[in-house]
């Protein structure tokens, strides 16, 4: 008698063909699920769209109730407000005041001009502006983690930052993700060792808000003296030309712009604490932006500790780590960048919710792993909760923290700095280390 053998469960009855479809189709279908995840263009495509489909589902409208839609709660329509002094008193640092550098100042006007002064429209058109610039940003850093980690490494990254409220939110609240890519894009040319062009985006981000010149200090410490006195010479250069016939034609109305962000009161800072100024940074009404001895004007409490002596204070902790910094490749590059941006942070005055997009894309460069991901959800839970959604509350005091609020207020803010001190620490740590060859 033959005995008939057991079923080959590799082989289907009755042929000789393997029996692995399954098994086969399930490994394409992971192959083919890590080629999706590893398409960077579809992840950009993605990124893009989710947010013009965001702008065109909850279009911006200033109705008589108040902003409605996607960015009620940000900036955009203090920036109008602003803009439409071009209409009533004529061309900023001529006829009125900003508190921000030109780049900035002239591209809302130009907007504000192009949309026809219509808010909707205007604030429309400055998302979708926002937008090419926050998936500029997207490129930098998954070109950037790619340089740093693996080209792996680099699209997780991406991914990682594609999906966080951070950058998202504050593409529709401030300009803040201009300023952020000026920031990147000149890291990412100094990492390439193209100190010209970085040093233009590095100019022309100090030209939107100052931040983006803090790349100097990276550039002294890993360049030759030669090199970072070229790009010294650019950067300080560019920026005299470019304020140059803004101070001709009126200095009064520009120098503002040069100091008004430091004369405010404090806002949102341990120094605000210590100062009892409960209340977001702002500047006085509109009208104040014909005369610029009001730019002068302190919203708030006087400070405690003089701005001369956080700023001295934070310079010699930055010499200390200056001279004490070992790690000289292109990582440490990147968190000699970022330990400098966090200290001008916590010296300032004041805190703005919307610095997240410049700290979040350095941090999770920084730190590429579950603990880098952790802090940045953690600092950004922590920011959206102290704004918008305590201040929120606030309607009844003109926007200021007080009664049961003060409390939740002031734990918030002093762990967001406990947060940004700690980073700092681990930063520092990263520096004195050598390099892993």
């Amino acid at each position: 008698m033959v005995k008939t053998p057991p079923p080959n469960p590799h082989f289907s009855q009755g042929t000789n063909v393997p029996v692995r479809v399954a098994v086969h189709g399930e490994g394409e279908r992971k192959a083919n699920l890590s080629g999706l995840l590893g398409d960077f263009r579809l992840l950009l495509i993605l990124f893009i769209a989710l947010r013009v489909m965001l702008l065109m589902a909850y279009q911006p409208l200033l109705l008589d109730g108040g902003e409605r839609g996607i960015t009620a709660g940000g900036d955009y329509q203090t920036y109008f407000n602003i803009a439409s002094l071009s209409d009533s008193l004529g061309a900023p640092f001529r006829d009125w005041w900003s508190e921000f550098p030109p780049v900035w100042t002239f591209l809302s006007v130009l907007i504000y001009q192009m949309t026809n002064a219509t808010y909707s429209s205007y604030a429309f058109l400055l998302g979708l502006v926002m937008i090419a610039f926050d998936a500029g940003n997207l490129v930098l850093v998954r070109n950037i983690g790619a340089r740093l980690h693996g080209a792996n490494t680099g699209m997780a990254l991406a991914w990682i930052y594609a999906v966080l409220l951070a950058p998202l939110a504050f593409t529709f609240w401030t300009f803040e993700p201009l300023v952020a890519f000026w920031l990147l894009l000149g890291l990412w040319w100094l990492l390439r060792g193209r100190d010209i062009p970085s040093a233009v985006a590095a100019v022309v981000g100090a030209l939107t808000k100052f931040t983006p010149a803090l790349l100097l200090g990276a550039v002294w410490r890993f360049r030759d003296t030669r090199r970072a006195g070229l790009y010294t010479t650019v950067v300080v250069g560019m920026f005299a030309l470019a304020y140059l016939p803004l101070l001709a034609q009126n200095a009064a109305m520009t120098l503002p712009s040069l100091t008004a962000q430091f004369n405010k009161a404090s806002y949102q800072s341990v120094w605000a604490l210590i100062d009892r100024n409960y209340r977001t940074g702002n500047f006085g009404p509109l009208e104040d932006r014909a005369d610029p001895a009001r730019a002068a004007n302190v919203q708030g409490n006087p400070a405690v500790i003089p701005g001369w002596l956080r700023l001295g204070v934070a310079t010699v902790i930055g010499l200390f780590i200056f001279a004490r910094t070992r790690r000289f490749d292109d990582r440490g590059l990147v968190a000699f960048v970022t330990i400098t941006l966090l200290i001008f942070f916590l010296q300032a005055q004041g805190w703005s919710p919307q610095w997240l997009a410049q700290i979040v894309p350095l941090v999770l460069l920084c730190f590429p792993n579950r603990n880098g991901v952790l802090i940045v959800v953690i600092l950004s839970a922590v920011t959206f909760t102290e704004y918008p959604f305590l201040f929120i509350r606030t309607g009844d005091t003109g926007g200021e923290i007080t009664g049961a609020l003060v409390l939740p207020f002031v734990v918030l803010v002093l762990a967001r700095t406990v947060i940004l001190i700690g980073l700092c620490v681990a930063l520092y740590q990263k520096l004195r280390q050598q390099p892993v060859d």
